[in-house]
């Protein structure tokens, strides 16, 4: 059964220690600004919003990417990046249309979520649960309506 993450924005504190642990497993250091999910802070003094890739079934950078570098892996239901064959073009950035493609501007490559290759580190330590790796059968459409509408609200009154 292919696995999601999950994003409770409601239980998320702001600590970011997904970003850390997730810029310690691809680059072998905690330094946020090298992590694929990126913890949005809203007014509140405590709380955020985790964004991460959506894994998206009609993926616009798949189809963005000149040089075929990004495709899906339909094992795990990801959307990989083959950096063999990635020329840092960074169409697929100016594509997503979440803004959950970064660019390394020191390697000079664009980075997103893989999802730790099937053991995602951010849901792993997330001490809130703010973001869980679930089956996809768990996520039912009425879940998603009333995270959604949960969310609103939270996206409303986060500072532009």
């Amino acid at each position: 059964m292919p696995k999601a993450l999950v994003i409770d924005a409601e239980k998320c504190v702001g600590c970011k220690t997904c970003e850390l642990v997730c810029s310690a497993r691809h680059e072998g250091e905690s330094n946020p600004t090298l992590s694929r999910i990126t913890v949005i802070r809203g007014e509140k003094e405590w709380g955020g919003f985790p964004m991460v890739c959506f894994q998206c079934e009609q993926a616009w950078c798949i189809a963005a990417c000149p040089q075929k570098a990004i495709t899906r892996d339909e094992n795990l239901g990801r959307v990989v990046i083959d950096y063999d064959k990635c020329i840092g073009c960074r169409l697929c950035a100016m594509f997503c249309p979440f803004g959950n493609i970064h660019f390394d501007a020191a390697r000079k490559r664009v980075m997103k979520c893989d999802l730790c290759d099937g053991d995602p580190q951010c849901a792993k330590f997330c001490f809130y649960k703010a973001v869980q790796y679930v089956d996809t059968k768990d996520i039912g459409t009425a879940k998603q309506r009333e995270r959604a509408g949960k969310l609103i609200p939270l996206i409303r009154d986060m500072p532009t």
